[in-house]
């Protein structure tokens, strides 16, 4: 009976832990949002594997979805999505209309003037090109190329310093920038043979070369290593300080390990959560 009663105390106590738990941490969120019980959140569903419509179903998917519906099931919410053109998210962040941005978006030094951001995976640069191109093998072959790739990111920018650094300083021809209106008209773009080469995040390549084998292959290695962030408003600190104690739990209870290893993002995983680039322990 002593064990019995000593196990059913635990239990007891575990429990009001766990409450007070999520008591305190809807505490913390804004007013508009423990009171309403729904987060509004902008996407731009046009990058595998992170963010996309399936092509069945029509619905949201990929692991930004999967993360954010992690983030508000810890939080006691639901998500309301947004989707909007790329180039409108951090508009709609600043107007009001959306709480939060988590749609691949790159933490930035400029970025930060108007959010701050919860780091929450590894990114970089990744020039990849068609298996056709036996002309092109390393990053170098760039040189004098014209590379296409998405002109709403900081890709454009990225593929320029690189060719700055390693072909203008070098003494050989600039790297041709190609913007595109998105990643997917990069490649198609590329295997129609209007473009040497593409260029887009690491974590999306692999993802894309699976799904059509033997057509793509990578060039070098990624560089310009960048981090996603969840946007939040710099004056919305219950909402970030929630998020990032939602996130930290996800990472403490192996939800966001299992989102990993379904998305086979493993080289891009964090290991501990950031904001702003600084570690948050």
């Amino acid at each position: 009976m002593k064990s019995y009663r000593s196990a059913a105390a635990q239990a007891g106590i575990a429990l009001c832990a766990a409450l007070s738990a999520g008591l305190a941490q809807a505490q913390a969120l804004p007013p508009r949002i423990a009171h309403s019980k729904i987060i509004k959140i902008g996407v731009n569903a046009i990058y595998p594997p992170m963010e996309y419509l399936d092509p069945e179903s029509g619905k949201l998917v990929g692991f930004d979805i999967d993360l954010a519906t992690a983030l508000a099931k810890q939080l006691g919410v639901t998500v309301a999505w947004q989707e909007a053109g790329f180039d409108q998210l951090l508009p709609s962040l600043t107007t009001g209309r959306i709480d939060i941005i988590l749609s691949a978006l790159n933490d930035s030094p400029a970025r930060r003037e108007t959010a701050d951001f919860i780091d929450y995976l590894n990114s970089g640069v990744q020039f990849y090109t068609s298996v056709a191109r036996r002309d092109i093998n390393q990053p170098a072959d760039l040189c004098g190329k014209t590379v296409g790739t998405s002109r709403s990111t900081s890709f454009p920018g990225d593929v320029r310093s690189w060719s700055d650094s390693h072909c203008v300083a070098a003494a050989k021809p600039a790297i041709r920038v190609e913007g595109t209106n998105d990643n997917a008209a990069a490649r198609s773009e590329l295997k129609q043979g209007r473009l040497d080469a593409a260029a887009q995040g690491s974590e999306t390549v692999p993802y894309v070369s699976a799904l059509e084998p033997g057509v793509f292959k990578s060039i070098g290695t990624p560089f310009g290593g960048v981090q996603h962030g969840i946007a939040c408003m710099k004056s919305d600190a219950p909402l970030r300080n929630a998020l990032l104690a939602a996130f930290k739990q996800l990472l403490a209870n192996g939800t966001y390990g299992a989102l990993i290893g379904k998305w086979n993002l493993q080289a891009s995983a964090v290991r501990q959560a950031a904001v702003n680039g600084v570690p948050s322990p």
